[in-house]
């Protein structure tokens, strides 16, 4: 074996071993012999009978000391789901033995066991219903890199996921457990765990995992196996089998191998019996030698059964020009919702009287219609509440159509602008609106199968439904990333003026954080039902993020809300945050903007304290603006800038996570 293939196979030992946190304990102190300190020491060490009586697999438990002289102690254990009692007395008790020795005084300490498979907490402050996702353990190990299976991998992890989090958030006050696989290729599955503390409600839970999850995605991607625990939840995935209970049938056996590998799979069966901690490396010593003896047959048969799958799905989504052209009465003028930059919009019926929106795309368009159905087929897999669905497509010579569902309502800017339509938009349908339109985003940023980033968020392109449940419209265009990276750049600037990160209008730079700086324009808008370049300040017309962030400093933020909501006096405070995420999406700092799903996180936990925002950007100290001018000169005829089209067609950028 050369020197070549030595450092290999290092490197992939060397990826296998994992990266720990110590447990947390606070530098609040009590003193040693103490009140506290004894009740302490007896809570912690009924912690291990407890947390295992009565309960097959696993177990939660939680206990109370109310002290009449010191502070009341708050105790928590909490295993795996799936461990057997004896698993779980030994996880428990070896926390408890790391607290005890490496927190000797500390009121307030958690630890996730000798093997990460449980919690023990304790504090002298309630925290059995609170969240707390900001510190984390990470244990990883293994890289997927290159591996050809690669693609497979993250597909099928990011359906499990998705379906793991839904299952465990919706458990009861006992437990909020769920394990599951997931085929990758025929003979090959991952395997997934998600749990969080049982007094967590659904969406505390859903946040937490998510965060969990934005942990896993921000650093850890490419590894084989990946466990994050935090004080409130468990997120874990591994490319082997690890839960202790079974968890479905067992996967089908591989084929066969061939003879001369005989001897190399012995040794390797052996290895795992024995050292369970080298798997990682195990794995990649196979990786290695199927990559030597270049085996192609199974994955070539994975690839024709996708491809198969996508012409049977195309051919299920498309639909005869003769049909649509009907339907929209010939593309009448009558039926015509409005212009985009990139086509005409008209509503439609078809023969069985549903209700339809069809984007007409301009001829002149250069796109193939290869690329045509590869973006067909990619928004046709964005399935969310908080999305506008794709039904369908027309590709016939020069006409390419989509066909999306009909969404009675008009558009967020027809109403937030207009005087009347304010009134109809009370603060609760408001901050539903909010809280939807950051739902859409975290599920394009995070949860489907590519990372989109949408570029063109803005008021008109959220369209309400008949009970004002936004949905994010225009991503029908769509260009693909054949590599694996977090932000992006172009040379064609397209985009709504005010709505626009910095680093994008003024770089071409793009990422998910270029979308988070346009969510939180819209925040600042729908709080003051004010458009982003002209809001007025008694006589003073000035733009929006000036005087959001004037108010902001002057501690005068109330002023910024529509007066239509002032009276609304029991959810200032709920307002009063809102404005407050928003300035923190729009910071000039690209680093500094929240992810979406700490923005979801934020807006759904009213106890999670915010950081404090910093100065954002196109913050004129000079308080005037031409808002008619588009933020690059030279991009000027690039610009979609069309503030109240509606289902206007937008570019979007993807690109694998």
């Amino acid at each position: 074996m050369g020197t070549l293939n030595l450092l290999v196979l290092l490197s992939c030992i060397l990826a296998t071993f994992p990266l720990t946190i110590a447990q947390f304990c606070s530098n609040n102190n009590f003193t040693a012999n103490s009140t506290y300190g004894i009740n302490r020491n007896l809570i912690l060490s009924s912690l291990p009978y407890n947390v295992t009586t009565n309960s097959t697999y696993g177990g939660f438990y939680t206990a109370t000391v109310p002290q009449q002289d010191s502070e009341t102690i708050y105790a928590l254990a909490l295993c795996r789901g799936d461990l057997t009692n004896q698993s779980c007395f030994e996880c428990v008790n070896s926390s408890i033995q790391a607290i005890m020795t490496k927190c000797s005084n500390q009121k307030d300490a958690y630890d996730f066991g000798s093997t990460s498979h449980c919690i023990v907490r304790f504090s002298n402050k309630s925290f059995f219903a609170s969240v707390d996702w900001q510190q984390a353990q990470v244990v990883y190990g293994g890289s997927i890199k290159g591996d050809t299976d690669e693609l497979y991998i993250y597909v099928a992890l990011v359906d499990l996921v998705d379906k793991l989090i839904s299952r465990a958030a919706e458990g009861n006050s006992s437990l909020k457990f769920a394990t599951d696989k997931k085929n990758y290729t025929e003979y090959k599955n991952v395997y997934g765990l998600m749990q969080c503390v049982p007094g967590l409600s659904s969406d505390d839970c859903t946040s937490c995992l998510r965060a969990a999850k934005a942990v896993y995605t921000d650093g850890f991607l490419r590894t084989r196996f990946v466990n994050v625990m935090t004080p409130s939840c468990i997120f874990q995935y591994d490319l082997s089998p690890f839960v202790e209970s079974s968890v479905g049938d067992a996967p089908p056996p591989p084929p066969p191998p061939p003879p001369d590998d005989n001897t190399t799979r012995t040794v390797i069966i052996i290895v795992v019996s024995t050292i369970g901690s080298v798997i990682g490396f195990i794995v990649c010593v196979c990786i290695f030698l199927r990559k030597r003896k270049q085996k192609k047959n199974p994955k070539q048969k994975v690839e024709v059964f996708e491809a198969e799958d996508q012409i049977g799905i195309l051919g299920s989504l498309q639909y005869d020009f003769e049909t649509i052209s009907i339907a929209t009465n010939n593309f009448s003028d009558g039926n015509k919702l409005g212009q985009g930059g990139f086509g005409a919009v008209y509503q439609g019926r078809l023969l069985n009287g549903q209700e339809i929106a069809v984007k007409r795309l301009a001829k002149e368009s250069q796109q193939g219609e290869i690329e045509f159905k590869n973006e067909v087929m990619l928004v046709a897999k964005l399935q969310h509440r908080n999305l506008v669905r794709l039904l369908g497509f027309c590709l016939e010579g020069t006409e390419r159509l989509l066909i999306y569902e009909f969404v009675p309502q008009s558009s967020l800017d027809h109403l937030i602008f207009n005087s009347n339509g304010r009134k109809l938009l009370g603060w609760d349908r408001r901050y539903k609106i909010i809280g939807g339109v950051s739902r859409g985003l975290l599920y394009l940023h995070e949860d489907s199968r590519l990372r989109i980033i949408h570029r063109d968020l803005k008021a008109s392109n959220v369209l309400l439904d008949e009970d004002m449940n936004p949905k994010i419209s225009d991503f029908g265009m769509a260009r693909l990333f054949v590599v694996d990276e977090t932000q992006g750049s172009t040379n064609r600037i397209v985009g709504t003026y005010g709505y626009m990160a910095p680093e994008y209008a003024m770089h071409g730079q793009f990422s998910v954080k270029s979308d988070v700086f346009s969510f939180g324009v819209l925040v600042l808008e729908i709080l003051s039902g004010q458009k982003n370049n002209s809001t007025r300040n008694g006589e003073n017309v000035e733009d929006l993020l000036s005087y959001a962030w004037k108010t902001w400093r002057e501690g005068t933020a109330s002023n910024l809300i529509d007066p239509t909501l002032r009276a609304n006096s029991g959810s200032m405070r709920e307002m009063i945050r809102c404005i407050h995420i928003g300035l923190l999406c729009v910071q000039e700092n690209v680093a500094d903007r929240p992810t979406m799903a700490s923005v979801v996180l934020m807006l759904s936990s009213s106890t999670l304290s915010l950081p404090v925002p910093s100065e954002p950007a196109f913050f004129l100290r000079s308080g005037s603006t031409n808002s008619e001018l588009p933020l690059l000169q030279e991009h000027s005829s690039e610009l979609a800038v069309s503030g109240h089209s509606i289902n206007e067609v937008s570019i979007t950028e993807l690109y694998p996570r």
